[in-house]
C-alpha cells in the first residue's frame, strides 16, 4: 500500500510518498516546493495573499503528484507559520476548496509527539530514555520519554526563522547586543523545560529537522549524499564553535559554508544559538542526528494504529482527512 503525506512548513511544502507494507515507511518519491512562507508574514502573523496563493498551488501539485504515483491521501498538515496566522481558517478553507485536499494544523505538542515516535522507531529501544529536540521555522519542539510516545512534549516559540525576524534583522552580521538579547530570550523560554530534561537524565538525545542536519554538517558530520544510514552526531562544544563562526559572517558568507544552504543562511545563526543553548542548559553533551521526523511520525501512526487513526484523531467523518481548519490531536503516551 502506498500513502502520501504533505507537510506545509515555514520554508517549504514537502510531499513524501511511501510504501507502508511491512510496518516501515519506505519512501519511493519526495518533492518539495520552496515557498518561504515565514518571509511573507505580517507584523500580526497574517500570511500575505500572494503567499497563500503559492501555498494553494503547491498543495494542488502535491495532490496531482500523489495521484500519479497511485498513493492514497495525502495526509496534509501545516505547522507553526500557518497555525499561528490570524487568517489560518481562511487559508485552510482556500486549500480545501481549490484543491480538494483537506489540510489541518498541528499543535506544537503533537508535532513533538509524532517526531518523538519517529526518532524512537529509528533509534530503537536500545536508545533507552530519550530526549528529542526539533527546530522548525516557527517553533522548537522538545519531548522526553521511555516508551513509544513521550512522557511529556512541549512546543516553544523558538523557531529559527521566527527568532531571526524578531531579534537578528537589524544588522548583518548582527551586533553583540542583538545576540545577547537573543540568548536571554532563549534561556528564559527554555528554563523550565531544560530543568525537566536534566532531572530525567536521558540516556540518548536525538535532534531532527533540516536546521539541525545543516548545523551537524557544519560541525563535521557526513554530508547528506552519503545516505541516511551513516551515523551522525552533533557535539555541544562543536556547536558552540559554530555559533561564533556564524556570528562573524554575513548571510551571504554563511551560504558558502559546508552544509549551510543559501535559503537557510539567514536563519542559520539563530538556529545554532537555539540548538547550542538548549543542549547546554539540558546537560546534553552530544546528540544523535535522526533522519526521521514529523512526516515519518505521521506515517508510523498510520501504519501502527490503522488507517482510521487520521480520521479519529481529527474528528473527520470518514473522509480519511481532517475537516478544513481542524486541529490534529493524538492520544496520550502509550507503551
Amino acid at each position: 500500500m502506498r500513502v502520501s503525506v504533505v507537510d506545509a512548513g515555514s520554508n517549504t511544502v514537502r510531499l513524501v510518498i511511501a510504501d507502508v507494507e511491512g510496518g516501515v515507511p519506505l519512501p519511493v518519491h519526495t518533492v518539495k516546493w520552496k515557498l518561504r512562507l515565514s518571509e511573507h508574514v505580517g507584523p500580526d502573523g497574517t500570511i500575505a495573499e500572494e503567499a497563500v496563493e503559492r501555498l494553494v498551488k503547491a498543495v494542488a501539485a502535491a495532490g496531482a503528484t500523489a495521484r500519479r504515483w497511485h498513493a492514497s491521501g495525502p495526509l496534509a498538515f501545516a505547522t507553526a507559520v500557518v497555525r499561528g496566522a490570524p487568517n489560518r481558517q481562511e487559508i485552510l478553507h482556500r486549500v480545501a476548496s481549490s484543491t480538494g485536499i483537506r489540510m489541518c494544523t498541528l499543535p506544537g505538542e503533537t508535532e513533538a509527539e509524532l517526531t518523538f515516535l519517529a526518532a524512537r522507531r529509528w533509534l530503537g529501544w536500545n536508545a533507552g530514555p530519550l530526549a528529542l529536540l526539533d527546530i522548525g521555522g516557527g517553533s522548537l519542539e522538545v519531548a522526553f520519554g521511555r516508551g513509544r510516545l513521550p512522557d511529556f512534549a512541549v512546543s516553544l516559540p523558538l523557531g529559527a526563522s521566527r527568532l531571526t525576524r524578531e531579534h537578528l534583522s537589524v544588522q548583518d552580521p548582527p551586533g553583540p547586543g542583538e545576540l545577547k538579547e537573543l540568548r536571554r530570550r532563549i534561556r528564559h523560554e527554555l528554563r523550565d523545560v531544560a530543568s525537566r530534561i536534566r532531572w530525567e537524565r536521558p540516556r540518548t538525545a536525538a535532534v531532527t529537522s533540516r536546521t539541525f542536519q545543516q548545523l551537524a554538517r557544519l560541525c563535521g558530520a557526513a554530508p547528506g549524499r552519503f545516505g541516511p544510514f551513516v551515523e551522525r552526531e552533533l557535539v555541544c562544544g562543536d556547536l558552540g564553535g559554530a555559533v561564533r563562526r556564524l556570528a562573524a559572517l554575513s548571510t551571504v558568507e554563511r551560504a558558502q559554508l559546508p552544509g549551510i544552504s543559501a535559503p537557510r543562511a539567514a536563519q542559520s545563526l539563530a538556529g545554532a544559538v537555539v540548538g547550542h543553548t538548549a543542549l547546554k542548559l539540558m546537560g546534553l553533551r552530544r546528540a544523535v542526528v535522526c533522519p526521521w521526523a514529523i512526516r515519518e511520525g505521521v506515517l508510523l501512526r498510520y501504519i501502527e494504529d490503522g488507517a482510521d487513526w487520521w480520521t479519529d484523531a481529527t474528528g473527520s467523518a470518514g473522509s480519511g482527512a481532517p475537516s478544513p481548519g481542524a486541529t490534529l490531536r493524538i492520544a496520550g503516551p502509550s507503551a
